[in-house]
C-alpha cells in the first residue's frame, strides 16, 4: 500500500479583525432601553433611511417615467430591502423595547396584537422617523445644527412634492400643449423642480395659466406656497433663536450693564474690567451663572452633577479629609463658582469673614507688607483659604491679610450660613474641622512674614528703684530666690512674632 502524504499546513494563522470578533460574540439583548441604547439609535437610523427612500422616491415613480421594465428589478430589490428592515423592526426590535406603565419599567415580552395586524407600509414608520430625531438630538452636543438641516430638508421635500405634482399636471394636460405646462425639453425633474421653487417662494415670472385646470392648480400652489414657506421660516427662526438663546442673554446682560455704568459715569477702567469679566466668564463657562442652569433639576440630580464635576477637587482638600462623605456631598450643592480678574481682591484685611474659598482653577496670592504688595505665598488649584474666619476659630472672624487674584482665577465660594446649616447635622465633622482650623492657624503663626508682637516688651526698671531693691534683697536674703523667679519670667515673656493668614 502506498503511504498517505501528510496534508499541507498553513504557514500562518489568519486572525479576523476585532470588529468581526466582537460581532460574532455579540448577544442580542432581551430588552432594550430606547433612551440610552446606542445600538437601537443606530437601528433607527437604518429604519429612517428606508422610510426616507419611500417618502422621496414613491412620488417620483408615480409622476415621472423613471420606472421602466428594464430597471424594474432594481426598484423592486430596493423595495424588498426596505420591507425587510420594517419586518425586522416590528418582529425583533419593537417587542424588546422597555416602556413605563404606572411608574414601573416594563419589559415587553410578546408582540402586541396591533403590531401583528399593522401594515408594512412605509407610512406607518413615520413614528420611527420622529423617534430617531429625538434620540439623535439627545446624543449630539450641538443639536441645533441637526435641527437646521432637518428644517431645510422639510422645505426641500415640499418643493419635491410640488415638482412631482407639476409634472403630473403637465402630463395630464399634455406635455408642451400650452405655454404653462412643461414642454418636455431637458431634464424633466430639474425643470419641474425649478418651477416649484418659483411657485412656492412666489418669485414670479411664471407663464400665465390658460385652462381652468391650470388656474386652479396655480391658485392652490400659491396658497400652499405662502402657508408652507411662512411655517418653514418661522420654524427656522425658532431653531436659530433656541440655539443662540444663551448668547442673546449674555449680550443683553452685558449691554444693560454697560448702559447702567455709562448713565452713572463709572470710570473707564472699571467699565473695561466689567467687560473683561463678562467676556472671560462667557468664554470659559459658556454661561454667566451655573446655578441657573441646574435650578430646575431635582435635588438628587443636582447632587449627581455636582459630584461628577467638583468632587475630585474638593476631596483633595486636606481640610475636608476625614469628614463625613455625605457632609461633603451636601457642601458640593452649596458651592458657587465665581471668576476673578487679574489683580482683583478676593478678600481684604479687616473685612468680616463670611465666606470660605476653594481654588478651582488659577492662582491667588497673599500680599501685605508696608507697601501692601509683598507676596508672602501663592495658592494654587485645590488650596483653601478663609476657613479660619469662617469657622470663627479664636473668637474672631475678621480677615487678617489681603488675597489678590494672580491672573484669571475661578474659585468655589461657600457661605458661612450654608456651612453652619450643614454642620448642624454632622457634629463629628464640625469638631474635626475646628480642630484642623486651629492646627492650621498654629502652623501659620510660625511663619514670620512680618513681626507682630503680641506681648509688648518689658519696660526698663528705673535705676533708683533698682538700687533700693538690691539693698532690700541684701537685707532680707531673698536676692537668690528673686533672681531665679526673674529668670523664669524672662524666659516665658519672649515676644512672639505672629502672622495670621486670614
Amino acid at each position: 500500500m502506498e503511504e498517505q502524504q501528510p496534508k499541507p499546513r498553513l504557514c500562518c494563522k489568519v486572525t479576523p479583525p476585532r470588529w468581526i470578533r466582537a460581532l460574532l460574540h455579540y448577544r442580542f439583548p432581551a430588552s432594550i432601553d430606547p433612551f440610552t441604547n446606542l445600538v437601537y439609535v443606530l437601528w433607527l437610523f437604518f429604519v429612517t433611511l428606508a422610510w426616507n427612500w419611500n417618502m422621496w422616491l414613491i412620488p417620483v415613480r408615480w409622476a415621472f417615467p423613471y420606472q421602466t421594465p428594464s430597471n424594474i428589478y432594481l426598484w423592486l430589490l430596493t423595495d424588498y430591502l426596505c420591507d425587510l428592515i420594517y419586518i425586522l423592526d416590528i418582529l425583533v426590535f419593537q417587542p424588546r423595547l422597555q416602556f413605563v406603565r404606572s411608574g414601573d419599567i416594563v419589559v415587553r415580552l410578546r408582540l402586541q396584537l396591533q403590531q401583528l395586524k399593522s401594515n408594512l407600509s412605509s407610512i406607518l414608520q413615520i413614528m420611527s422617523f420622529f423617534e430617531f430625531n429625538d434620540r439623535l438630538e439627545g446624543i449630539l452636543t450641538k443639536a441645533y445644527v441637526y435641527r437646521v438641516i432637518r428644517t431645510t430638508t422639510y422645505l426641500l421635500y415640499c418643493l419635491h412634492c410640488n415638482a412631482c405634482l407639476y409634472y403630473w399636471g403637465s402630463a395630464y394636460e399634455g406635455l408642451g400643449s400650452t405655454q404653462w405646462v412643461y414642454d418636455g425639453q431637458g431634464n424633466s425633474y430639474i425643470r419641474c423642480y425649478y418651477f416649484a421653487v418659483k411657485t412656492l417662494i412666489t418669485i414670479g415670472g411664471l407663464p400665465d395659466p390658460t385652462t381652468l385646470f391650470e388656474i386652479i392648480f396655480q391658485l392652490i400652489n400659491y396658497f400652499v406656497g405662502v402657508f408652507a414657506f411662512s411655517i418653514m421660516i418661522g420654524q427656522m427662526r425658532d431653531v436659530v433663536g433656541a440655539a443662540t438663546a444663551g448668547q442673546t442673554y449674555y449680550r443683553a446682560c452685558m449691554d444693560n450693564t454697560v448702559k447702567y455704568m455709562a448713565s452713572y459715569r463709572i470710570p473707564k477702567d472699571v467699565q473695561n474690567r466689567v467687560k473683561t469679566w463678562y467676556n472671560y466668564t462667557w468664554q470659559s463657562q459658556g454661561m454667566l451663572d451655573e446655578q441657573e442652569l441646574l435650578v430646575q433639576l431635582p435635588d438628587k440630580m443636582r447632587l449627581d452633577i455636582a459630584v461628577d464635576v467638583n468632587y475630585d477637587i474638593v476631596s483633595k482638600v486636606s481640610l475636608f479629609q476625614g469628614c463625613d462623605r455625605q457632609m461633603i456631598f451636601d457642601m458640593l450643592k452649596r458651592l458657587r463658582s465665581v471668576v476673578y480678574l487679574p489683580g482683583d481682591y478676593v478678600c481684604k484685611k479687616g473685612e468680616v469673614g463670611r465666606e470660605m474659598y476653594i481654588i478651582k482653577a488659577g492662582e491667588v496670592q497673599v500680599v501685605g507688607g508696608p507697601d501692601g504688595k509683598t507676596v508672602f505665598v501663592t495658592l494654587r488649584a485645590g488650596s483653601v483659604f478663609g476657613e479660619i474666619s469662617l469657622l470663627a476659630v479664636g473668637g474672631g472672624n475678621r480677615r487678617t491679610a489681603n488675597v489678590v487674584a494672580h491672573g484669571f482665577a475661578n474659585l468655589f465660594i461657600l457661605d458661612k450660613k450654608d456651612l453652619n446649616e450643614i454642620l448642624v447635622h454632622y457634629p463629628e465633622s464640625q469638631k474635626l474641622l475646628r480642630k484642623k482650623a486651629r492646627l492650621d492657624r498654629g502652623i501659620k503663626t510660625t511663619i514670620h512674614f512680618w513681626p507682630a508682637q503680641v506681648i509688648p516688651p518689658r519696660t526698663v526698671t528705673p535705676k533708683l528703684f533698682k538700687a533700693a531693691l538690691d539693698v532690700a534683697h541684701q537685707k532680707t536674703g531673698l536676692k537668690g530666690t528673686l533672681a531665679k523667679i526673674k529668670e523664669k519670667i524672662n524666659k516665658s515673656s519672649v515676644s512672639l512674632q505672629v502672622w495670621h493668614v486670614l
